[in-house]
């Protein structure tokens, strides 16, 4: 079977990364909920290889924040569209979220993220 996976890349101002995990924790549940095979999110570890344009350099990081690079895994695109239609019209999105983009305390910054989703190539 080939999944289809939604990726993404994004920074997270590293004093607010535990209250970042507590919401994508439940977040998880909820894509699960509506269709997501299973959902990851993984904090940056060893990011710089010389001669290659690092993650942080590509959403301009700051230093004070951890990048974070996550995947959703999808049985097929179409299951994907029906998830990402689901989730967002989810209230409970709207009440997790809204604190994390509180611009008095932005934890999550959609225009600093890459997103994109992805059909297999190599499996």
């Amino acid at each position: 079977m080939a999944n289809y996976i939604d990726g993404f890349v994004l920074p997270v101002p590293q004093n607010h990364l535990t209250e970042y995990r507590r919401v994508v924790e439940t977040v998880a549940k909820i894509w699960k909920e509506h269709g997501a095979l299973a959902y990851f999110e993984y904090v940056g570890d060893d990011l710089e290889l010389e001669g290659t344009q690092s993650f942080p350099e590509l959403i301009d990081a700051k230093e004070d924040e951890v990048i974070v690079f996550g995947w959703v895994v999808f049985e097929s695109k179409e299951a994907r569209d029906l998830a990402n239609e689901r989730v967002a019209t989810d209230p409970r999105m709207t009440d997790l979220i809204a604190p994390l983009t509180n611009p008095s305390k932005m934890v999550f910054n959609a225009k600093r993220m890459a997103y994109g989703g992805f059909q297999p190539l190599v499996q």
